[in-house]
């Protein structure tokens, strides 16, 4: 009787009201109530437009190399490159189209591997592997790896000896490589098809033209060389024939080039040589041991007296000789002998070339060295005791 007389009881506003408020208060406790949980389903949204670029719908550039990919994109790779979804026609077709689209915007790298996975799939299509071989060499050509793309235009020739495209490229790598003769008859076998190809015409022209400039400066350089080894062997005769001493690089043989060469840096340009009258100018180093100085001739001729090369080295002082003591009457000048185990003083007065005649003097490194002391000092005591 209670129940019924509740529902059948008449609300007032306040009091419906107040049952409202109640109600909107217990449901308050109870959410208020509930285990808090973070949502972790969907895209943070500081980070929605990078998770939307993940999407192959709506991706903006094609994922590098490595890169992680998406389910989806897994899936749709598989259904493009899976072996066990397509034929190997099917496949180097999908990566010829690959190879284009880099190859359209400038990725000529990404385009020499997709070509590269195409040809890796050995199809039977005789006229896709050209086309990936050519594409390939197209690519090569843009990177300016003209023999790369000379090799790969070969090889699309043997699959397809007629192949146009492959033979204008290949005559064309061959002119940048200077394989003139290649190119003249690629060209040739372009010209049977098209007798009047100006381009082609030109590009004839162009080789046989270099190929001409470059016997003719063979024919120059190999004219300078004999030459050149002619006066080499000039060199060499008159050295020995003036009876000078040469310290050899090799034992037990004769006298060459190699045994000529400064081996100081200051004067490594200054190999001995002939003058006009075929006389010997050499590069002389000259050592003074108590101050550890040196000083460099680089061309000294043999017929000059070393009086008058030391008069113009001490002209005026050294700036290392603050006590003014090396002066042409205050020094003695010595050249160490054979096996360096003696030291033989040296007469100013005479030319180089006489000196050089000594039979105790040995030219080391195709240099003469000379050792200047001041008279009497204890620098040039002890070092005379080392002899």
């Amino acid at each position: 009787m209670e129940e019924m007389s509740e529902k059948n009881k008449k609300w007032t506003d306040e009091e419906r009201l107040k049952l409202a408020s109640k109600l909107d208060d217990e449901l308050d406790e109870y959410i208020s109530n509930l285990e808090k949980k973070s949502y972790t389903e969907g895209w943070p949204e500081d980070q929605w437009e990078q998770e939307m670029e993940k999407h192959p719908f709506f991706m903006k550039k094609v994922p590098e190399p490595g890169e992680e990919l998406s389910p989806l994109m897994e899936g749709l790779q598989q259904l493009k490159y899976g072996e066990d979804e397509n034929t190997p026609e099917e496949l180097a077709n999908n990566y010829k189209e690959d190879g284009n689209f880099n190859f359209k915007y400038k990725k000529y790298r990404l385009a020499i591997l997709s070509y590269t996975e195409g040809i890796r799939t050995k199809c039977k299509d005789v006229d896709l592997m050209a086309q990936l071989y050519n594409n390939r060499a197209a690519a090569h050509f843009m990177l300016k790896n003209y023999r790369s793309s000379l090799n790969d235009c070969k090889l699309a020739l043997k699959l397809k000896s007629n192949y146009i495209k492959a033979l204008n490229r290949a005559a064309t790598c061959c002119l940048y490589i200077k394989d003139y003769d290649n190119c003249i008859d690629f060209c040739d076998q372009l010209l049977d098809e098209s007798p009047t190809d100006k381009i082609i015409l030109h590009l004839k022209s162009q080789a046989i033209a270099a190929r001409d400039r470059l016997k003719r400066d063979k024919r120059k350089q190999d004219r300078l060389e004999k030459q050149l080894n002619k006066k080499e062997e000039e060199l060499l005769n008159i050295i020995k024939r003036n009876g000078i001493n040469l310290e050899l690089t090799e034992e037990n043989k004769n006298p060459d080039l190699k045994d000529l060469e400064p081996q100081v840096p200051q004067i490594a340009q200054n190999r001995v040589h002939l003058d006009a009258q075929n006389k010997l100018i050499w590069p002389v180093m000259i050592l003074y041991p108590e101050t550890q100085q040196t000083d460099f001739i680089q061309n000294f001729h043999e017929d000059t007296l070393l009086i008058e090369q030391l008069e113009q080295l001490f002209n005026e002082p050294p700036e290392w000789d603050s006590q003014k003591r090396y002066i042409l009457q205050n020094i003695n000048v010595y050249f160490e002998g054979k096996d360096k185990c003696s030291l033989h003083k040296v007469d100013i007065g005479q030319s180089l070339g006489k000196i050089l005649q000594d039979e105790q003097f040995i030219v080391r490194g195709g240099t003469p060295a000379f050792l200047i002391f001041v008279k009497s000092s204890e620098a040039e005591k002890r070092f005379l005791m080392n002899y």
